[in-house]
């Protein structure tokens, strides 16, 4: 290709322009338009989950292990199963997060029930106040993210989660947990749990947006955080979540 000394200088204006948004060098030749940009103070993210719509059938798990290269025996999400008989504590199960789905209950006539969980992504996090060296960290989205260069695998953020929602890395040395598909959800993707679920049990939702049906929802559906004496603040909200959920 020749290029005269006017095209180096129009090139070059536009590598200042759009250097910062991460344009390749096609889009600066002009073969392609530059990528929209992604804007994080326009978002808030969250998750909705309905308990009632779970069928305990671990889609969610597998798709999240596979989506972000999750080591087996640990999770980023997982589901229980809540086995409720009256006037006893209920029975809670689990077997390898649900990743292969649940055996058929002990008793029919019990009240049972699946409850999926992950990071909850709060807003007031204990993780990120006592993370030592700022690499649990909450992005202008309203995401809760572990930069892994900064990482000490030090596990004070394990041991504040009042989730349980975070392990140490088995081979990373460093802490590990839910980061609602960042990387997909920066690309105007939805999450790989809540796009693998065959009932439309959760569902990404952003409360920035005021066109976000979820708006909606909380007005007409009774929703509840888990542990709210926590005060965390936390954005994944369950519909008729049952008091026995701990």
């Amino acid at each position: 290709m020749d290029l005269s000394r006017r095209d180096l200088f129009a090139i070059g204006g536009k590598l200042l322009v759009l250097a910062s948004v991460g344009a390749t060098l096609e889009q600066l030749m002009g073969d392609s338009p530059a990528p929209e940009v992604y804007r994080r103070a326009d978002h808030w993210w969250g998750m909705i989950i309905d308990i009632d719509k779970c069928i305990g059938c671990g889609s969610c798990v597998r798709a999240c292990a596979q989506e972000n290269h999750v080591p087996d025996g640990y999770f980023r999400t997982w589901v229980e199963r809540y086995q409720i008989e009256e006037g006893k504590q209920p029975v809670v199960d689990s077997p390898n997060g649900a990743k292969d789905g649940f055996p058929t209950a002990t008793h029919a006539d019990l009240k049972s029930f699946f409850v999926p969980k992950l990071c909850n992504h709060c807003a007031d996090s204990p993780c990120v106040q006592v993370c030592p060296v700022g690499a649990t960290f909450v992005s202008p989205d309203g995401v809760v993210l572990v930069d892994e260069t900064y990482c000490l695998g030090c596990r004070y953020c394990v041991q504040a989660c009042p989730y349980g929602c975070r392990y140490l890395h088995p081979e990373k040395h460093t802490v590990d947990k839910c980061t609602l598909c960042y990387h997909r959800i920066t690309k105007g993707l939805t999450t790989a749990c809540c796009e693998n679920c065959p009932t439309g049990a959760r569902w990404l939702v952003d409360f920035k947006n005021p066109n976000d049906p979820v708006h909606k929802y909380l007005r007409e559906n009774k929703v509840q955080v888990l542990k709210p004496y926590m005060a965390t603040q936390a954005k994944v909200y369950y519909k008729n979540l049952d008091g026995a959920v701990r």
